[in-house]
């Protein structure tokens, strides 16, 4: 790996990521079931009908899981709880299994001298919210904040940083408009509410934080850089559109208390009554933002009802996942978030990898992670203020959908029989930081 740690500015954080439900084994410890159990246990929804019952194992394997980040010398750990775990039924007591175990968690990590990072959902909402009508219902708000207060009222006063939903899009867009992730809704109404009452719900615990006396509290975004397939009109604003529903609807609604118009010119009649008057709790205020960044897509216009746009295949190198490899693109987000959301706001790169079908010699990881690194470099010379980097992911997980077939880890998982191998890219930034 080209890149050290001296490359980047003093306090630079160099961390890893996960999330619950991808590694943690959801069958045991008293969770409750969730909307990703019932969505993978319908025919068709998941490769190989996989899902998320043991995962990684982490919630008996962590303390070894924990060691190869100290190994590694990573300085942060991104993990997110499990709403389910916490409160089985989504409303009502705790788990106090769940609590313990993300008690346990958070002094190992501080025993190890790891700063803890914590995302409160990432994905897994209990079933008899669903039930309920899940993100569609205005009424979610107030129960993520009653999960929030349980939950970080338990572990908030040893958190290093706390963001309250990971990737808003994949929350509202991805599962509700296009039906890839659970609940597995094609619904443009459901869609318009989902995606309302995700920052609504972001905003509600935000103040239930800080209500708890906490501070660095952040929000997390997963961005794709979109481009028109070609120089026609309607290529250029379909892929505007595309980036409006991709990225500038959660950052703007979060950081500029509006919405893009291109985007309400097709949601507006789908929202909820009285949307207008939310954003003073959507946009909350926040101490960092946090950017998921993995590819790009060429878009150009489609022959269909709105959003009337789609995909085209671009020509750039791929991932296991299909997704070209574009490393410019970060610094690109990293500036015009700067400039046009964020202003002198730290920016996070909280997630940032590769999914690769080499098991343990992942040169092609190597590479990708260090062509990223390069563009926060440029970012910071471009006086943009990135305080972080993260790798997604420490280990390979369940993929939801895509079950366990796609493999993101710097560390192998043999889902067999769960032992873990350390792969070369797992070395080779353990150097990177160990070196001045």
């Amino acid at each position: 790996m080209k890149h050290k740690r001296s490359d980047f500015p003093q306090g630079f954080q160099f961390g890893v990521a996960t999330s619950s439900y991808q590694i943690e084994g959801h069958a045991q410890g008293g969770a409750g079931a969730t909307h990703w159990d019932s969505f993978s246990a319908t025919p068709g929804n998941v490769a190989n009908a996989e899902n998320g019952d043991v995962a990684c194992d982490h919630y008996n394997r962590f303390e070894a899981d924990l060691d190869l980040i100290k190994d590694a010398g990573f300085d942060a750990y991104r993990f997110s709880t499990s709403w389910a775990r916490v409160q089985p039924e989504g409303r009502g007591p705790a788990n106090p299994q769940g609590l313990d175990f993300y008690d346990r968690l958070t002094d190992a990590l501080l025993e190890r001298g790891i700063k803890p990072c914590a995302t409160l959902y990432h994905w897994e909402l209990p079933s008899p919210l669903a039930d309920l009508g899940g993100w569609r219902n205005r009424d979610i708000a107030n129960w993520f904040a009653d999960f929030t207060e349980i939950i970080m009222g338990r572990i908030g006063d040893r958190m290093f940083s706390v963001a309250p939903i990971n990737e808003p899009w994949c929350v509202s867009w991805l599962s509700h408009f296009e039906g890839h992730h659970a609940p597995g809704l094609r619904d443009i109404r459901a869609t318009a509410r989902a995606m309302h009452h995700v920052l609504l719900a972001h905003g509600r615990a935000i103040e239930v934080m800080r209500g708890l006396g906490m501070s660095n509290l952040g929000a997390v975004f997963n961005l794709e850089w979109s481009e028109p397939a070609d120089n026609s009109p309607e290529a250029q604003s379909a892929a505007a559109l595309y980036d409006g529903i991709y990225n500038r609807f959660f950052l703007g609604g979060v950081f500029n208390n509006a919405y893009p118009q291109n985007v309400l010119e097709g949601l507006a009649p789908h929202l909820p009554q009285g949307w207008q008057d939310d954003f003073d709790i959507i946009g909350a205020p926040v101490d960092w933002c946090g950017l998921n960044y993995y590819t790009r897509k060429l878009i150009t216009h489609a022959d269909t009802a709105w959003p009337a746009l789609k995909e085209v295949p671009g020509p750039l190198p791929k991932t296991q996942m299909g997704w070209e490899i574009d490393p410019a693109a970060l610094s690109r987000f990293l500036i015009r978030t700067a400039r046009d959301h964020t202003g002198d706001l730290p920016i996070y790169v909280t997630e940032n990898g590769m999914a690769s079908p080499e098991r343990r010699q992942d040169e092609d990881r190597i590479d990708y992670i260090d062509r990223h690194l390069a563009e926060v470099r440029r970012a910071l010379d471009h006086s943009v203020p990135v305080k972080g980097y993260f790798v997604w992911a420490l280990l390979d997980n369940y993929e939801w959908a895509l079950g366990y077939e796609k493999r993101f880890g710097l560390v192998d998982v043999d889902f067999d029989t769960l032992e873990r191998k350390p792969k070369a890219s797992y070395f080779a930034l353990k150097n990177a930081l160990s070196r001045s």
